[in-house]
């Protein structure tokens, strides 16, 4: 990308479910030329993004016009700027919906995909934060 993303995704290139789903919304915003980017966390300097490996591993993290989102926010702004995606905004930013789905994020998706990358790092599968 030429220019600076609009919209930047922070992620863990080495979990496979957040790799996974990273690369599609990396090729789905290349095809309709949008303007984001994805930043493997294990390839960049994190101190660009403020943050350290262990908040970048546990939860998702989105600069979107100089504004740093994490966790379900994060996903809220990052499918906003997508059209296949965004429908799902209104219906996730409806506050009983938002509150659980983000706590639901927090507490228990985004713990299970940390503990399950802790194990990969215990076996030396992957390198650690």
């Amino acid at each position: 990308m030429t220019q600076e993303a609009r919209t930047r995704a922070l992620y863990n290139g080495d979990c496979p479910v957040c790799d996974g789903e990273m690369c599609h919304y990396a090729r789905y915003s290349g095809e309709k030329g949008l303007s984001m980017a994805f930043d493997d966390l294990n390839k960049i300097d994190l101190a660009t993004w403020g943050v350290t490996a262990d908040e970048a591993t546990r939860l998702m993290h989105v600069l979107h016009d100089g504004q740093l989102y994490v966790g379900f926010d994060a996903f809220l702004v990052l499918w906003d700027q997508m059209p296949r995606y965004r429908w799902l905004c209104p219906i996730f930013r409806v506050p009983g919906v938002y509150h659980l789905c983000r706590a639901l994020y927090t507490h228990v998706v985004a713990r299970i995909i940390f503990n399950r990358h802790q194990r990969r790092v215990a076996r030396g599968l992957v390198k650690g934060a």
